[in-house]
């Protein structure tokens, strides 16, 4: 992607290597994804055991830190669809404000 002059600098560094929409959005939905499987659910329910070997995480410190990476990469991709900035057929064109 490049930067433009009006483009902010946590646009760009979020989404710098994503040329596409669609890449943006598989970038999203599995930061979504691995933020639910950062929820300590062994620690939440303790039994049945097989729930601590599935889920190996037992704090709360990788949920903490992917809350706020998804909602960067969130905010990116509003910015950039209501500016109009993609390239290509993907393209969606700038949110339109009724008088």
């Amino acid at each position: 992607m490049q930067k433009s002059d009006d483009m902010p600098l946590w646009v760009f560094l979020a989404f710098s290597s994503i040329e596409r929409r669609k890449t943006a959005l598989w970038l999203i939905w599995s930061c979504v994804l691995f933020t639910v499987y950062c929820v300590p659910w062994g620690v939440l329910f303790p039994e049945p055991a097989w729930l601590r070997s599935v889920f190996l995480i037992e704090d709360w410190s990788w949920f903490a830190t992917m809350i706020p990476l998804s909602a960067w990469y969130g905010l990116s991709l509003r910015w950039l669809d209501g500016h109009g900035r993609w390239p290509g057929p993907e393209a969606v064109p700038a949110a339109r404000h009724s008088p």
